[in-house]
C-alpha cells in the first residue's frame, strides 16, 4: 500500500506539478478530481514535475465522490485552516488518503460540514491566510511517511 494525495479541482499546473514530484519521490498515488484549472500538457505542469511523470501514480476522478467509492475502506483526511486540530494530532497508517481544495477556496463546505473528525490544519501565524499548496502537501506526506517509518523509502 501507500499513502495517496487527492487534489480537489487544483488550480495552479506548477503546485500540481511539485506535489506529483514527490508522489515520485515517495511511492504515493496521486488523484486528481476535475474539473482542473490547467490542460494536463500544460508546459508549467511538466516543468514542475520534471521528468519524474512516468513514474506516477496517478488517477483522473469527476468528483471526489468517485475517488470515495473507489476507496470505501480507506480513511480520509481533509486540509483546510478551519480545522480545530492540528495534522500532529492524527496517527495516520498506510494507505490514508490527505485531501487538498483548490488554491484560491479550499475544499467545498460541505465536505468539511461532513467529516468533521479527520479535518487537519497546518499551525501557522495570522499573517498570511494559508500556505503553498505544495508546500502543505508535502508536510503532512511527510508525517505520514514519518510515522509509519518511511517503509520503502531511503
Amino acid at each position: 500500500m501507500a499513502f495517496h494525495i487527492v487534489l480537489v479541482e487544483p488550480e495552479i499546473p506548477a503546485n500540481t506539478g511539485n506535489i506529483s514530484r514527490t508522489c515520485a519521490a515517495t511511492g504515493t498515488h496521486l488523484h486528481l478530481v476535475r474539473p482542473l484549472g490547467f490542460l494536463t500538457d500544460d508546459k508549467t505542469l511538466k516543468r514542475a514535475g520534471l521528468d519524474y511523470w512516468h513514474s506516477v501514480k496517478l488517477e483522473y476522478h469527476d468528483s471526489f465522490e468517485e475517488v470515495r467509492q473507489a476507496y470505501p475502506e480507506n480513511r480520509f483526511f481533509f486540509a483546510t485552516t478551519k480545522a480545530e486540530k492540528c495534522y500532529t494530532d492524527f496517527t495516520f497508517q498506510d494507505g490514508d488518503f490527505f485531501v487538498f481544495g483548490k488554491e484560491t477556496k479550499g475544499l467545498p463546505e460541505q465536505l468539511l460540514r461532513a467529516n468533521p473528525d479527520t479535518l487537519l490544519r497546518l499551525p501557522m501565524s495570522d499573517a498570511v491566510r494559508s500556505l503553498n499548496l505544495s508546500n502543505s502537501a508535502a508536510i503532512m506526506l511527510y508525517e505520514g511517511l514519518r510515522q509509519t517509518g518511511f517503509i520503502g523509502l531511503t
